[in-house]
């Protein structure tokens, strides 16, 4: 192994670990161009749905790729996903040599990467340092090599009387802080956080596990593409966001959602409301497999009708709201008969702060 490719493959290497927070489920990636033994372009892989480490790394640099070596800490990907190729961009850059750390273990790529550089004459070496890329990505190559199903857990904070807003919409704070401490490391655990539109406007939240660890992406489920331009959740880099829309004709604020890097997902809607399932589905192919509902009332409704509901995580605080219009955590036209009802498999219940908390399984 050369000691050259050593010292610049440490660099990518730090440059990838940057990524920590916001990156998955994509891996964590960084990328050094150097020409005539001096860096000319750097990147790293941002966040999930942003450009790629290469990518910045070739903008960064220029004209100056041209004869260039790479440094790349994880196998340039060969097809379309949320993004381009970067096998195209680092061929048609002018680069010559491109030392990799590991292969992807995705089978999306898993060497078609490299052979694909081989094939257009790009001289191509790696294994440099690929145990230390293999232990910074330990979490993303679990989640690509083992078999995945859905795991969604549905989250709520009510009032004693089963209420998560008084009549006028206010709910700040039902939970204590204790209790919203917890959901933030739930949140570092999950791979996605889902809520619905209505969450978005009303409380304007960020999303992120505010430094409980890792960020999950934030899907918004918004049929008519209703969220505000000025939304946090469009407007912070802490994590991607994933809008789910039923509408094809309003091509401008679709235009305006995708300069602000937000990930477009459309699905038809089934009388009039987005089938959850579907979503979910949808999800896992990007490798989002572990979500958290966080929406109101209709957003777990739709959840818990389509079946995609494995966990409920019900906060219930010392606090009576009353009022018979004010919301509560299941919304939806329901059902008619008891016997249709939901049945719960197991719940234990554990004090958190002034709260209780109830975890249930779904049959």
């Amino acid at each position: 192994m050369d000691i050259i490719d050593i010292r610049f493959m440490k660099l990518a290497l730090k440059l990838a670990a940057k990524g920590r927070l916001n990156t998955f489920p994509n891996p964590m990636v960084g990328c050094l161009i150097v020409k005539n033994g001096k860096a000319a372009g750097f990147g790293f892989h941002e966040y999930f749905g942003g450009p790629h480490a290469e990518i910045n790394a070739l903008k960064m640099a220029g004209k100056r790729s041209s004869g260039a070596t790479m440094y790349v800490t994880l196998e340039p990907c060969n097809h379309w996903g949320k993004t381009p190729p970067c096998t195209n961009a680092i061929i048609n850059s002018g680069i010559k040599r491109v030392v990799v750390a590991s292969k992807d273990p995705n089978p999306l790529v898993s060497g078609k990467g490299i052979e694909g550089l081989i094939s257009k004459g790009i001289e191509v070496n790696y294994g440099v340092l690929a145990n230390l890329e293999r232990a910074l990505n330990t979490r993303y190559r679990k989640h690509i090599i083992g078999r995945h199903k859905p795991h969604c857990i549905a989250k709520a904070a009510m009032t004693f009387d089963g209420k998560i807003s008084t009549e006028t919409g206010d709910s700040k704070w039902i939970s204590s802080d204790i209790s919203r401490r917890f959901v933030h490391k739930l949140r570092s655990e999950a791979d996605a956080v889902i809520v619905g539109i209505g969450t978005v406007i009303k409380d304007n939240p960020l999303l992120t596990s505010h430094g409980a660890g890792n960020n999950p992406v934030r899907v918004i489920i918004d049929p008519k593409l209703n969220v505000p331009l000025s939304s946090n959740v469009l407007n912070t880099k802490q994590a991607a966001t994933i809008v789910v829309h039923s509408v094809t004709e309003n091509s401008n604020k679709l235009e305006l959602l995708s300069k602000k890097g937000v990930i477009l997902i459309r699905v038809p809607k089934i009388k009039d409301s987005i089938n959850f399932k579907h979503i979910i589905n949808i999800l896992c192919k990007m490798h989002i497999y572990k979500t958290l509902i966080e929406g109101g009332g209709e957003t777990i409704s739709s959840a818990v009708e389509s079946a995609s509901i494995n966990e409920f995580y019900m906060f219930i605080s010392p606090k009576i709201a009353g009022g018979r219009h004010a919301k509560t955590p299941v919304e939806g036209t329901g059902i008619k008969r008891i016997t249709d009802a939901v049945p719960i498999k197991s719940w234990k219940m554990s004090k958190i702060g002034r709260d209780f908390l109830i975890k249930a399984r779904i049959r």
